[in-house]
């Protein structure tokens, strides 16, 4: 270390400037490739004529590069905290380590279609117990992941699984209180900001959001569909852990993850760092805030989110209807909740499944004032904001 530091400074008296050089970590064991591989994975990006140095922590092995010697994996982690909290690394990649709750992380691929990145928010760890909750928290990690590397306004998609309609009205109401979301739009031809398989294949959107389970999922086909899955050859690995409050930039590998993977996870680390990684979660937390985050994940929650179907024990159905009227946008967990609340106010409404999702069917006499009701019960974005 001290060696460095001397060389810095000679740097800096040769130069005139001094500039700080970033360093980033990587712990090389548990691998099911070996430390063989992370080690190569890491001369690949020193060779690349890349403006960071790499500091390997883990056994000695044959390298120019810098070793940090640990001999197991809790010593070497327990190094690369030291390391990390200490500024001597500006970030590290790493596997097998537990983030706490509220902290998730967030990938970066190359899709297939069209060869663009795309972060994938998020794919390990959890941001919350409540699956709603945790993708919406997804989303602001991934516009702040996107962000520290440089992407001013970051497009943002969710992708069409369970609770998908939720976590879009949620965060337009966020929008709408002044934390600005760049929606982004399906290729498909109804668009929307709703995205679908081809979309994740086009690379439709910057940010695509999901639950972690799933993003987990996405991250191993992206980067092994060409190999059969044994070993990880494409994109980015699974990215920074990030929290309200996190303050370490530790970024997830795969035990498949191959050494294209791991030099690519070293550069994604490096501009995390030179991107100033740990500001911007600070900043956007607090517009977030400021636009009532914290009250709007508080009403996702049943006791706090009870509808007139819930305060009525018994709801009579109205007298049947031809119903060729449709309306989307709601998710299907609240699809037969948004049903009883339309009968209760005398509308009679079957639920159905179109080509882009649930749907609610009534009468199309009646198909304005149903979107209003269901609009204002918060069962689909308010009028003339659906994405």
């Amino acid at each position: 270390m001290l060696g460095n530091m001397l060389i810095e400074i000679a740097d800096a008296i040769e130069t005139g400037k001094y500039r700080k050089k970033i360093k980033v970590g990587l712990t090389t064991l548990g691998s099911e490739h070996g430390v063989e591989n992370l080690v190569k994975g890491a001369e690949i990006a020193a060779k690349s004529g890349i403006d960071f140095d790499i500091v390997l922590i883990g056994p000695k092995v044959e390298t120019e590069l810098e070793i940090i010697e640990a001999n197991d994996e809790k010593e070497m982690h327990k190094k690369m905290e030291q390391l990390l909290d200490s500024g001597y690394i500006g970030a590290c990649v790493t596997m097998h380590y537990n983030f706490p709750i509220g902290v998730s992380t967030v990938g970066k691929v190359i899709t297939p279609g069209e060869g663009k990145e795309m972060f994938i928010a998020t794919t390990t760890g959890t941001s919350s117990a409540h699956r709603v909750e945790a993708m919406i928290k997804n989303a602001i990690y991934g516009i702040i992941t996107a962000k520290a590397m440089g992407i001013k306004k970051p497009s943002v998609g969710i992708l069409n699984v369970d609770g998908a309609r939720q976590v879009e009205r949620a965060l337009k109401q966020l929008n709408e209180n002044g934390y600005e979301i760049n929606f982004g739009e399906s290729t498909r031809s109804d668009g929307g900001c709703i995205m679908r398989g081809n979309d994740l294949l086009k690379g439709a959107v910057d940010v695509m959001v999901t639950d972690t389970l799933t993003g987990n999922i996405m991250m191993k086909i992206f980067s092994s569909y060409t190999t059969g899955g044994s070993y990880e050859a494409l994109g980015y690995g699974y990215g920074p852990g990030i929290g309200e409050g996190y303050d370490r930039t530790i970024l997830i590998l795969s035990r498949a993850s191959g050494a294209p993977v791991v030099a690519n996870a070293l550069k994604y680390a490096a501009r995390l760092a030179e991107g100033n990684l740990k500001e911007i979660i600070k900043e956007e937390y607090e517009k977030a805030k400021k636009a009532k985050l914290d009250e709007i994940l508080s009403g996702l929650t049943k006791e706090s989110k009870k509808t007139a179907v819930e305060e009525e024990k018994e709801i009579k159905q109205p007298p049947k209807e031809v119903v060729t009227g449709s309306i989307s946008g709601i998710d299907i967990m609240d699809l037969e909740e948004a049903v009883k609340v339309l009968w209760k106010e005398g509308i009679y409404a079957e639920s159905g499944m179109g080509c882009t999702g649930p749907i609610v069917l009534v009468n199309e006499e009646k198909l304005d004032r149903a979107v209003s009701v269901l609009a204002k019960e918060g069962f689909i974005a308010k009028e003339g904001n659906a994405c």
